[in-house]
């Protein structure tokens, strides 16, 4: 961890060098814990259709995980109900939930607790779900016997790394996320680098590319949870419907979405980069001309990077 924080691959998400050894430290993080339960919830909807939508590059690409409710909201609620059962056999005790929501090391303490092994896209990987799955921790003050770790089964097989896009799995289990389509479309908050635009093609929250890759996701099972079924039509909808979208219409769409927290603008400009690389047409030449005079700078500079692209490719067509 802290050799892949020298390295810079963390890009602008400072957050994780600022917690210093709390992260690999559990009591350091929440004093007295002496164990940590781990859990995994299925996300995969059961009709997903990922690697069709890729190739309709007027489509707008959405991450499987971020197409229903906040999965933070969802798992959490899910772990306090466990610990309460837990208290109900055992007594009260002390204990802390969490859910990509604090500096944990959930794929490790995942994978040292026999839910699977990390893969070298880095994500956990288990033999008989794969990977289309949260992951959760209560952080609590019993002693509990541990279980044993999962024996890594990934052997000479690098499907993810190769699929990869933008080549961000730079070598095995390891990611450079400066690189990885989920973090510029989702934690940076500036300008995507303009060599990597097109590499993004039609995805516009997120990617899942190495997890559609990966030969264990032929085991995984489709989510019996309500709240991660599809909503808005995003497992569906066009680029240029979605860009049409007000700021209000973003707001009130995306209310207990995960997509929300990036915000319109970023939203705007991750479409303007797939409507950049879709196949040039009137409606997305039109659709984006009209966010040319956009108040946000970010918007503004990425719009005309498309337009300029898709005015490109009307010319050639002729």
């Amino acid at each position: 961890m802290l050799d892949w924080l020298a390295r810079g691959y963390h890009g602008e998400m400072d957050y994780m060098a600022r917690h210093g050894t709390k992260r690999a430290r559990p009591a350091e993080l929440i004093p007295g814990t002496r164990s940590v339960i781990t859990a995994r919830l299925d996300y995969l909807p059961a009709e997903h259709e990922a690697e069709a939508l890729l190739e309709q590059a007027e489509r707008a690409y959405i991450s499987r995980y971020a197409l229903g409710r906040d999965y933070h909201k969802v798992v959490r609620n899910k772990l306090q109900k466990l610990a309460g059962r837990i208290e109900a056999e055992v007594g009260p005790f002390g204990y802390r939930v969490f859910t990509d929501s604090a500096p944990v090391l959930e794929v490790e303490l995942a994978a040292q607790s026999s839910l699977g092994w990390r893969g070298k896209h880095t994500l956990l990987i288990d033999r008989r779900a794969g990977s289309w799955f949260f992951l959760g921790e209560i952080y609590c003050e019993l002693t509990l016997p541990p279980d044993p770790p999962e024996a890594n089964h990934c052997g000479s097989c690098q499907a993810c790394i190769d699929i990869c896009p933008t080549q961000a799995i730079v070598a095995p289990y390891e990611v450079d996320a400066r690189r990885c389509i989920s973090y510029l479309t989702i934690e940076l908050a500036g300008s995507i680098p303009i060599e990597l635009r097109p590499l993004l093609g039609n995805r516009i929250y997120g990617c899942d590319d190495c997890q559609l890759a990966c030969p264990w996701n032929r085991f995984a099972q489709p989510t019996r949870e309500a709240d991660f079924a599809p909503r808005n039509g995003l497992d569906s909808a066009t680029l240029i419907e979605l860009f049409a979208w007000t700021e209000t219409e973003f707001e009130t769409r995306l209310a207990g979405s995960p997509i929300r927290r990036i915000g319109f603008d970023r939203w705007l400009r991750n479409i303007a980069v797939a409507l950049g690389n879709a196949p040039a047409s009137p409606g997305a030449r039109a659709a984006l001309a009209a966010r040319l005079d956009h108040p946000s700078p970010l918007v503004r500079e990425h719009v005309q990077w498309a337009l300029t692209r898709q005015t490109a490719g009307a010319a050639g067509d002729q």
